[in-house]
């Protein structure tokens, strides 16, 4: 006779209270991810830096990810050797770059030597960040397959929208206080204080270790040990041959890169378009992720019993071409807009990560997740460094209008009419690859439009 042992994520209290430990790690990493982004204008006036290399730091993140293939050895680490050892490296990884970041900014902001081209304190800080951003995306696909091991076969939306939700505590943070804290302080406080919420985030992320050592001993669940669970290289074969995930990916990285490097460029568009103080541009600018916050569990929650995955995707796409294209338009200033265009983008911002993160679950065999999440966030992550650094170029060359002084320094005027007409583009196309998703679909049975919980 089979002895059937409760194993510990049967516990609804165990299976949440990891969910929240590793949420923690996560919004540390968010944090640190968002903090410098309010602070373009500071850094053009106090260390020098033009709107080209703040985009060049900004796509830095996705750097050795994109040209590395930082993040595809991550998935390969992450199916060869577990969620713990990755989990592992992945935080330590983000430790390091942020601490490279910091030291650029503090020792050697507002140098004029140059390096490879570029200033040292950029092309440093760039290294640091470009480092943090191979840790926070494995970070990322780690903890996307940790929900999917612990809540397998129950309310697998429901956690992972809370975990973007808490996730977003930390974006929303960033935005608030950035300004506020380099003001008062330094310009390099609040990335101090993300250090050492990284430092707590590694030490939580170590006490989940023993937690999730624990379930493995008590039961072997779908994340496996038996031979035919085992990763093979064979595997990335069969991912990249489904057409379910190029469709994933290509929405992915569309919505992403309408969302994640506009944030970058939004505070300073809410003070130069919109006439929005400083300090509150900040928090503007963050509203998405605080949109995040309440609503993608809510929206994950719906999943869970009403389905409808492809549908929502395609909703929350239309309604990027809506804010943006609103944004693009130059004779529309009211502040009143601006926040009600950011509440709406928040509300986009929730329903596709709710509907999208699960679906790749249902794409593909456990065994096959690491390596698919981590080739979504690959091609991702191709936007991530491409579209700050177009953007940035493009205000430079075609978009600077005239100069502003304030306190002794001198602030640059930027029209954002054609960066949002970019953006809108990219909301155009994420709109019909949804849709094409939506189709392959009904033709491939992935049951994207299916409850999860049955």
């Amino acid at each position: 006779m089979t002895n059937v042992t409760t194993k510990l994520n049967d516990s609804k209290a165990a299976r949440w209270g990891a969910l929240i430990i590793v949420a923690f790690t996560m919004m540390a990493a968010y944090y640190v991810n968002d903090i410098m982004a309010p602070l373009k204008s500071m850094l053009e006036t106090e260390l020098q830096w033009n709107s080209s290399e703040f985009g060049f730091f900004t796509g830095a993140y996705s750097f050795l990810n994109v040209f590395l293939l930082m993040l595809i050895w991550g998935g390969l680490i992450l199916d060869k050797f577990g969620i713990r050892t990755t989990g592992i490296l992945a935080t330590v990884l983000m430790v390091a770059g942020t601490l490279c970041e910091y030291l650029a900014i503090t020792r050697l902001g507002g140098t004029t030597q140059i390096l490879f081209g570029y200033k040292m304190d950029v092309f440093l800080a760039s290294a640091g960040y470009s480092v943090f951003g191979v840790g926070a995306e494995v970070a990322g696909i780690t903890v996307t397959k940790i929900i999917a091991k612990w809540f397998h076969g129950k309310e697998m939306a429901l956690a992972m929208g809370v975990q973007v939700a808490l996730a977003r505590i930390g974006s929303q943070a960033a935005y608030a206080v950035a300004i506020p804290l380099a003001k008062h302080w330094s310009l390099s406080t609040p990335l101090l204080i993300g250090f050492i919420l990284l430092l707590a985030g590694f030490v939580s992320f170590l006490c989940f270790t023993f937690m999730d050592r624990k379930l493995d001993r008590q039961a072997v669940i779908d994340t496996s040990s038996s031979d035919e669970e085992k990763f093979s290289f064979k595997d990335v074969v069969s991912v990249v041959s489904n057409p379910g995930f190029w469709l994933i990916a290509l929405l992915c990285v569309l919505f992403y890169s309408c969302v994640f490097p506009f944030q970058k460029y939004a505070t300073e568009l809410m003070v130069t378009k919109y006439s929005v103080a400083e300090e509150l541009a900040g928090v503007i600018a963050g509203l998405p992720a605080l949109g995040a916050l309440f609503l993608t569990p809510v929206f994950g929650g719906v999943i869970d019993k009403r389905g409808k995955a492809a549908s929502i995707m395609m909703l929350g796409a239309a309604m990027l071409i809506f804010v943006h294209g609103l944004y693009a338009v130059p004779s529309i200033h009211a502040s009143w807009m601006a926040i009600g265009l950011m509440i709406i983008l928040g509300i986009a911002f929730s329903l596709v990560p709710s509907a999208m993160w699960p679906s790749v679950a249902k794409i593909f065999p456990v065994k096959q997740l690491g390596t698919a999440y981590a080739l979504i966030f690959f091609i991702q992550n191709i936007g991530l460094w491409g579209v700050p650094a177009l953007i940035g170029h493009v205000l430079d060359k075609y978009c600077i209008v005239g100069q502003e002084l304030n306190d002794g320094k001198t602030t640059i005027l930027y029209d954002y009419t054609l960066p949002m007409c970019i953006f809108t583009s990219i909301a155009v196309l994420s709109l019909f690859v949804a849709f094409l998703l939506k189709v392959a679909d009904k033709k491939y049975g992935y049951e994207l439009e299916k409850p999860n919980i049955k």
